[in-house]
């Protein structure tokens, strides 16, 4: 059974449900297996579908694929840039040139120091996103200023944006070309599919016949 629930909106950096308080360690795991299945079970197979279609089209056509996230979302994005590019990589097929935009620390501390922290993602982009591009920005609320001005300006580049999103989405998913949403209000729920969902990504690019 899937949530029943209507999952509401999430501010960046709010606390959120952890848990229903009150249980041991085996309580606990099993109330965390539970929700994370259900969000399993539920997973926009056909989103999915849309998500890998926009990056075999990259790989395709030798564009980039640029990465970001804050927070846990950051660590996602560089373990994503990381499979992107070496893990899905065989012999005989186009390399996947993805790049992590969360691991550029000296940049963005430059431009949140500098400038806002908002400007942290456009400001890379602004450099380096061109037309058949496609970003992806994963984030749990869907309404971080930062991802939001990095989807905004890639697509006035015309880059294909694509969203890993939880909670309702937000803001982000009307800005999105494509998205794949987990609708739970569980932050670490929402964190490990994103994670599941780039490592079917990964290993499904490393299968596929060339």
């Amino acid at each position: 059974m899937t949530e029943k629930k209507k999952i509401k909106g999430a501010k960046p950096g709010a606390a959120h449900v952890t848990g229903p308080g009150g249980l041991d360690v085996q309580g606990f795991a099993r109330w965390y297996r539970k929700r994370a299945l259900e969000q399993w079970r539920a997973l926009d197979l056909t989103a999915l579908a849309r998500v890998a279609a926009a990056i075999e089209e990259a790989q395709r056509t030798g564009r980039f694929v640029w990465v970001c996230g804050n927070g846990g979302s950051a660590a996602t994005s560089a373990h994503v840039g990381c499979d992107f590019g070496k893990t899905a990589a065989k012999a005989g097929a186009k390399p996947l040139k993805a790049v992590s935009l969360s691991d550029n620390t000296a940049f963005m501390t430059a431009v949140g120091n500098d400038l806002s922290f908002e400007e942290t993602f456009s400001r890379q982009l602004e450099n380096v996103v061109a037309a058949g591009d496609v970003v992806v920005l994963i984030t749990g609320s869907g309404n971080s200023p930062n991802l939001l001005k990095a989807a905004k300006l890639s697509r006035g580049r015309g880059a294909k944006v694509i969203g890993l999103l939880g909670f309702d989405g937000g803001r982000l998913k009307a800005m999105c070309d494509e998205s794949l949403l987990i609708p739970s209000d569980q932050y670490g729920v929402i964190e490990d599919m994103h994670m599941s969902v780039a490592h079917i990504l990964t290993f499904y690019l490393k299968q596929k016949k060339t």
